[in-house]
């Protein structure tokens, strides 16, 4: 079960892009929207999957969002409509614990309607 704080239940969302640039828009987009608080881009990754019955191999990057469990849905649908594969790797991970007042940061910059921190 997520880590609930007072906003509820606050999950990472984790997607796979097929490089920096793109996975440095879809995170910008969604905190610019608000649908995730925060969106972290690492790059250099390595990645083997089976796609269409071949192994393949690819270089990606890899986006970690931070948001509200009742965002999920909306912040795929977002994902879904800006990322440029078919079939994108979106999946939401529960926060089982952590620094409360950073999931409360979480909570509150990704509420439908925020009023927006100054800063963290």
């Amino acid at each position: 079960m997520a880590k609930a704080n007072k906003s509820g239940p606050i999950v990472l969302v984790y997607v796979t892009a097929p490089s920096i640039k793109a996975a440095e828009r879809i995170g910008t987009a969604v905190v610019e929207e608000g649908l995730a608080a925060c969106a972290n881009v690492l790059g250099g990754v390595r990645s083997v999957f089976r796609w269409q019955g071949k192994v393949e191999r690819a270089r990606e990057a890899i986006l970690i969002m931070k948001t509200r469990k009742s965002r999920v849905a909306a912040l795929t649908r977002r994902i879904k409509a800006l990322h440029p594969y078919t079939v994108p790797c979106v999946v939401a991970v529960p926060i089982v614990g952590g620094n409360d007042a950073f999931l409360d940061w979480v909570g509150m910059e990704s509420a439908p309607t925020r009023s927006r921190s100054k800063r963290r």
